[in-house]
């Protein structure tokens, strides 16, 4: 009986672990995922099917090379890419497909990154657009992650942080200097392109499953010779869990512009519904 219940408390523990160490990736993903439908949702009712198409031409690509990206980071082979089809019979805009030795853990690991991928490409796309064409609010966005987010355990204070340091960069993003700019437009248009196919398709979250089960195995196996050594496998892991504050910061970029997109969308829509 004891080692049954040395056994689930082991089980239990792995998956608190899993929660700590990708728990809030996962949680990036469906919220941008819940915002790009709704988004997505509007324009199709605005301007019928082919609605998306209008953002597509950039965030389609911006998508598939996130997947592509990890692929190679991840050792699996690529073996066919579509980074944008505008005439698909089934309206997939793009897709990677590969292949992978599923008798290596790495790779197996490798599928929960390669169907995040999308997240990684797009948040690292929207801060690169930043420095190129708005360079002034990329100096606030260094500056609040510098003075607000720091490698500490996630909690609510952590939460007001990342929250004040959005409003932050938007108050610094919206700006009449900005709004005479033509830099600031031709940005606005590529983010909001890009924060349209940011999210996660089924395929790519079926892609992420399977890593995640390798994951939690890995997870599994490491606190049954964590238990055997002795050690405070939990605490190791919490110490490494830290890095979720920079990722919730780094995410708010893509929720800010998200958001932003979903008010368009839906202006969009009522404008094409008043007429």
């Amino acid at each position: 009986m004891d080692i049954l219940l040395s056994f689930f408390h082991m089980l239990l523990l792995s998956f608190i672990e899993l929660i700590y160490l990708v728990g809030t990736l996962i949680a990036v993903g469906f919220i941008l995922g819940f915002l790009e439908r709704h988004s997505n949702s509007y324009l199709v009712r605005a301007f019928g099917p082919r609605g998306v198409l209008v953002t597509a031409w950039i965030g389609t690509p911006i998508h598939e090379i996130g997947h592509l990206i990890q692929c190679f980071l991840w050792g699996h082979r690529v073996t066919r890419v579509k980074l944008l089809q505008l005439n698909s019979s089934n309206g997939v805009l793009g897709f990677v497909e590969h292949q992978y030795n599923r008798n290596s853990m790495y790779q197996q690991v490798g599928n929960f990154f390669i169907g995040l991928g999308p997240i990684f490409s797009g948040i690292g796309s929207l801060i690169l657009g930043m420095y190129l064409f708005v360079p002034q609010s990329f100096k606030t966005f260094q500056q609040q992650l510098r003075e607000h987010i720091s490698l500490e355990k996630l909690d609510i204070n952590v939460i007001k942080s990342i929250v004040g340091a959005i409003l932050a960069i938007s108050k610094s993003l919206f700006t009449i200097e900005n709004f005479i700019n033509p830099l600031f437009w031709i940005f606005l248009v590529i983010a909001i392109s890009i924060s349209s196919h940011i999210a996660l398709s089924k395929s790519d979250i079926q892609g992420s499953a399977k890593g995640l089960l390798t994951i939690f195995f890995l997870l599994v196996l490491f606190n049954l010779a964590a238990g055997l050594l002795h050690l405070d496998s939990y605490r190791l892991i919490l110490k490494l869990a830290e890095f979720n504050a920079y990722v919730l910061a780094l995410s708010g970029i893509a929720f800010l512009f998200s958001l932003l997109t979903l008010v368009v969308s839906y202006i969009l829509y009522q404008i094409k519904k008043g007429l």
